[in-house]
């Protein structure tokens, strides 16, 4: 299990390790830029949207939602990568809390347009995922948009896949999302496949 003092280590060597890893279609990372640029089409969809990033690390994609208008707010629990994201928006609103403690208080305040999570929910099991998504709901304006995106699967059968050609790089600490099991919960959920190991998942508020 990771802990916050790793994430500080790991921050400023992070975006070029995952880089690397897209890049050579391995697990976790393969379709990580992908997957970011998608969710970016996605929340820029709306003009000047209210965007809430849990987990946002070094801020590769709110960065860029911030340069394109977005009014930006985000949770991280890693204070190295919170000041390495600052730099880049700082106007943005970024607090430092543990998702598995749940949602920072001054974030409650508001009602956000989308809630993006970006590679931080394998670190929460499912029934903790479940009731994240829970609080979350309350948080979206009437048409908001709950999108995840991070190492996922269709089912059971594809993840077992990975697994097998992950071998020894595979971690068993990480609970990933399969979205066969999800939709038991939200049948209305969305998961588009982005590369073997990767997908986004779509729950907007009507659906859930």
């Amino acid at each position: 299990m990771w802990v916050e003092n790793g994430f500080d280590i790991w921050a400023d060597e992070y975006d070029e390790e995952v880089s690397e890893s897209d890049r050579m279609d391995a697990y976790p990372f393969a379709g990580y830029f992908r997957i970011l640029n998608d969710i970016f089409e996605m929340a820029t969809e709306k003009k000047e949207p209210t965007v809430l990033d849990l987990g946002f690390g070094t801020g590769v994609l709110t960065s860029r939602l911030y340069d394109a208008g977005c009014r930006i707010y985000g949770q991280d629990f890693s204070s190295r990568m919170i000041e390495i994201a600052s730099q880049k928006m700082p106007e943005a609103h970024l607090y430092k809390k543990d998702l598995l403690e749940g949602i920072a208080e001054p974030l409650k305040e508001r009602r956000y347009d989308f809630i993006i999570a970006t590679y931080s929910l394998h670190h929460l099991d499912d029934a903790q995922k479940i009731t994240l998504i829970e609080e979350l709901k309350d948080l979206l304006e009437e048409d908001g948009t709950i999108i995840i995106g991070d190492v996922a699967f269709d089912n059971l059968d594809e993840l077992e896949r990975c697994k097998g050609e992950a071998g020894e790089e595979w971690d068993d600490e990480e609970i990933y999302i399969v979205a066969d099991r999800m939709k038991e919960i939200y049948p209305d959920l969305v998961f588009r496949k982005i590369s073997r190991c990767g997908g986004i998942v779509i729950l907007k508020k009507p659906m859930i």
